[in-house]
């Protein structure tokens, strides 16, 4: 049940009729793992928490570093050196007491992801790396979770869903296949603040609309963001029967 508490908090949400009392105990027993807690991971974060959903997992072996703050909004200049999680913390107890907070400090591993992902009905990659991406879209596939996944670099932006609950849905690994070793981080290439929360943003819509089973989420479609001229366009996926990661699964 919801307090009378969480019905004056979420009371703006609640007067959706695509939400209602019953999405956001929907909410409210769901339990999300976000991979990542920096510029993708910030908004993702925050409007998570403030949405009210119950239990959220975050990850990420990284401080807080003074080149963060520029695009890392749930940072601040006084958790500079702080590990990124404990930073998170601080900020979301802030903004919902209510929520659950379980930390990952440490870089996971094959296992300690597998279980990771096991724990929870929802998982968020805002991660800047193709490994780890290719490695939470394994342990997605393997464990049947669906995985938003949202990248930005320099003023370009792409956001997907992958469903390994929906037969027709493509995964990670069908759209991107083996990557690029040259594949470039925002460290390195650059990237502005505004798009990446335009992006987290958005992953946190999708979130929202999985668990509280609302809307059409972004499954077998690819969103392209253009921040140079404001553009957006979608491309249809397929699934790649042949895929190393979920063919055979679903074959």
């Amino acid at each position: 049940m919801l307090t009378d508490q969480e019905l004056l908090r979420y009371s703006r949400q609640i007067l959706l009729a695509q939400v209602d009392i019953d999405g956001q105990l929907r909410l409210k027993q769901g339990k999300v793992l976000i991979v990542g807690l920096g510029g993708l991971g910030s908004p993702v974060a925050l409007y998570l928490a403030a949405a009210g959903v119950g239990e959220l997992h975050l990850a990420d072996f990284d401080t807080v570093d003074l080149t963060n703050l520029q695009r890392q909004v749930i940072h601040d200049s006084a958790t500079v050196g702080m590990a990124k999680v404990d930073s998170a913390i601080q900020r979301l107890q802030a903004i919902n007491p209510e929520v659950n907070l379980v930390p990952h400090r440490q870089a996971l591993d094959e296992d300690t992801l597998a279980e990771a992902v096991a724990a929870v009905d929802l998982v968020l990659d805002c991660s800047d790396n193709f490994a780890t991406r290719e490695a939470v879209n394994a342990a997605c596939v393997k464990a049947g979770k669906p995985l938003v996944s949202g990248a930005a670099i320099r003023l370009e932006g792409q956001l997907s869903v992958f469903d390994p609950r929906r037969d027709s849905s493509p995964c990670y690994h069908c759209l991107y296949g083996h990557g690029s070793e040259a594949e470039l981080t925002c460290s390195e290439a650059g990237v502005i603040g505004p798009l990446v929360g335009l992006v987290g943003s958005l992953q946190a819509l999708e979130a929202l609309k999985l668990l509280a089973g609302f809307g059409e989420p972004l499954v077998g479609r690819l969103l392209l963001i253009d921040a140079l001229t404001t553009r957006m366009r979608e491309l249809r996926v397929k699934r790649d029967p042949g895929c190393a990661v979920c063919g055979s699964q679903h074959g």
